[in-house]
Parts: structure tokens; C-alpha cells; sequence
């Protein structure tokens, strides 16, 4: 619910209050993001629709539009810490990018941070990562913060 809220609403919101919204997501019929199982269980989690679907996108100084072209944004990540460093932000990529393609995007866009030196935790690479988005065919578009730029996959006319 993070890109959904403004900042100040997601503040004093509990995490029941979030839940409860995002099930009225889910059963409006609109699909807020992908998930990934491993043996059964659900293990990590993508949030990709429409850019227009994540208000906070546009009150963003670092993130906001760099264009009028109509994108489909993957915002969030979630790996379930048994399932880190195995590759699944990658799979999950993968599908969104897939999801996106299928349900007409031409654009797909990405605000992953750079990798520092040190390890970095849990939560700090919820947007994914630079080196897992450049993996996946996207490239920079353009950088209004050193840690964090905007990044782009172009949907080829197949």
C-alpha cells in the first residue's frame, strides 16, 4: 500500500488497515501484483501495474514522470527470507515483465537502488535492485538520485 497512500495516510495506517485494503484490491477484480510459491507456499511477491495505479509515483521528486509516455511500473518487491539469494527478484521480474507485455504494456519501468558495498537488509531493496533489472533487459532512463534511477524496458514489436 506504500505507492498507493500518501506518505502522511500510510503513517497512521495499521497493518490491518492495509491488509483489509489491499484484500478490496484483490476483490474488485484489479490484480496488484504477482506472487511466487515454492513447494506450495507462497514465497516472494511483485507488485506491477499501470504507473497511474501508484499516486505516490507522481508526488515523488526522485521518481516523478520523465515523460507523457504511457509505462506499467514494477514498484515492490518481497522475498520471504528462506528464499533470498536464490534468484527469485529475477523470476519475479521476469513474470512482471511477462504480466505487463500480455496486458498491452509497451513500457515497463523499475526504481531499484544501487547496491552498496556492505550487505544490505531486508527491507532496504524492496524496489529491487539495479544489477537484477540490467539482467533483465531494462536500461537507465535517467538518475535524479545517486542511489536510485529510473529505469526502462522497451516492449519490442514482436
Amino acid at each position: 500500500m506504500w505507492w498507493r497512500l500518501k506518505r502522511s495516510e500510510f503513517a497512521e495506517r495499521t497493518d490491518q488497515k492495509n491488509k483489509r485494503a489491499m484484500k478490496r484490491i484483490i476483490d474488485s477484480g484489479h490484480v496488484p501484483g504477482l506472487l511466487a510459491y515454492a513447494d506450495g507456499n507462497p514465497a516472494g511477491w511483485c507488485s506491477v501495474a499501470p504507473r497511474e495505479t501508484y499516486p505516490a509515483l507522481e508526488r515523488s521528486r526522485t521518481l516523478k514522470r520523465i515523460d507523457d509516455e504511457p509505462v506499467w511500473s514494477v514498484v515492490c518487491f518481497f522475498v520471504g527470507k528462506p528464499f533470498r539469494s536464490r534468484g527469485l527478484m529475477s523470476s519475479l521480474l521476469a513474470a512482471a515483465v511477462r504480466y505487463a507485455k500480455e496486458h498491452g504494456a509497451k513500457i515497463i519501468e523499475g526504481y531499484p537502488v544501487e547496491p552498496k558495498e556492505r550487505r544490505m537488509s531486508g527491507s532496504e531493496g524492496f524496489t529491487g535492485l539495479v544489477p537484477v533489472f540490467t539482467r533483465a533487459g531494462f536500461a537507465e532512463a535517467l538518475r535524479r538520485s545517486p542511489n536510485r534511477p529510473i529505469m526502462r524496458y522497451f516492449v519490442s514489436k514482436e
